[in-house]
C-alpha cells in the first residue's frame, strides 16, 4: 500500500484527486495540507507542511504557487518524493524544484494528462517526417473564458516537443496581426480561442499540398489531470532522487 499526501487537499482538484486516491487499492490517503483545515474526508488535514507529522511515501500536489516555497522546504527537508502538480511557478521557484530534485523524486510536467504525454510522443515521430517535406505547422488551443494566459503552456510544451526533434531554425508566432507578410516555412503558429467552460482543446495542424494531418486531444473534465497525477504518485513511490515527467510514466 502506498501512503500519500495530498498538499491543496480541500481545492477543486483536491477533491477529485481525494475521490480516485480512496477509490484506488494500490493507495492510502494518510494526511492532507490545506490552509482550509476542515477534515471532510476521513483523513487529518494540517494548515502548513511544517505541520504535517504523519509518514507517507509520496506527495500529490495541486496547490498554488504562493504556496510552492514551504512545499519545497518540507520536500527537501522529509526527501518524500512529490508530484506537482501547481502552475505558474516563478523562475526562482522552478530553479528551486531543481535544486531538491537533488534530495528527492519530483515528477512535474506541464500537462499531467496521460492523452497529452502519449501526444508528445507521437509528435516526435511524425514531426521529422512531415517537416522534411514541407508541411506547415500550426497550433490552435481552446479554453474556458476565465483563463488568464495565452498561448497555453500545453500548446508551447506540444510545439517544443516538435522542435525538439527538428533544427534550431523553426521559430514560434504568436500573433500576425501586426504584420503583412507571406507565412514564413521555418515557423511554427499559435491561435488561441477563449470562451464558455472549455476545459481544454488543442489541436496540432499539419498543413502540407492537397493534404492536412491533425493530431488533436480534447479534455472534457479536469478529471483526466488527477488521474494522470495519481498515475505518477504510484510511478514516483520508492524512486531516488531526481527529476521525473510523465513521459517516464507512459514508458
Amino acid at each position: 500500500m502506498i501512503r500519500v499526501i495530498l498538499h491543496g487537499c480541500n481545492g477543486v482538484m483536491g477533491q477529485v484527486v481525494t475521490g480516485m486516491v480512496q477509490a484506488d487499492p494500490e493507495l492510502e490517503l494518510v494526511a492532507g495540507i490545506d490552509i482550509n483545515t476542515e477534515q471532510k474526508n476521513g483523513y487529518p488535514v494540517f494548515g502548513r507542511p511544517a505541520d504535517c507529522t504523519v509518514e507517507a511515501d509520496v506527495l500529490i500536489d495541486f496547490s498554488s504557487a504562493k504556496a510552492m516555497d514551504a512545499l519545497l522546504d518540507f520536500i527537501e527537508e522529509r526527501k518524500i518524493p512529490a508530484v506537482l502538480c501547481s502552475t505558474g511557478l516563478s523562475e526562482a521557484q522552478l530553479a528551486r524544484v531543481q535544486e531538491v530534485s537533488g534530495k528527492a523524486a519530483l515528477l512535474k510536467s506541464a500537462n499531467m494528462s496521460l492523452g497529452i504525454n502519449t501526444i508528445f510522443k507521437v509528435l516526435k515521430m511524425v514531426a521529422p517526417v512531415l517537416a522534411a517535406e514541407g508541411y506547415d505547422m500550426e497550433i490552435v488551443e481552446k479554453h474556458h473564458n476565465r483563463k488568464l494566459d495565452a498561448p497555453s503552456g500545453t500548446a508551447i510544451a506540444l510545439a517544443d516537443a516538435i522542435t525538439e526533434v527538428l533544427p534550431d531554425e523553426y521559430t514560434y508566432t504568436f500573433d500576425r496581426s501586426q504584420v503583412r507578410r507571406k507565412r514564413d516555412p521555418k515557423e511554427i503558429g499559435f491561435a488561441s480561442v477563449r470562451g464558455g467552460t472549455i476545459v481544454g482543446d488543442h489541436e496540432v495542424i499539419f498543413a502540407g499540398t492537397d493534404e492536412v494531418i491533425t493530431i488533436s486531444h480534447t479534455a472534457y473534465s479536469r478529471a483526466i489531470f488527477a488521474k494522470g497525477a495519481v498515475a505518477g504518485a504510484k510511478f514516483l513511490a520508492g524512486k531516488s532522487a531526481g527529476m521525473y515527467t510523465m513521459q517516464d510514466v507512459i514508458q
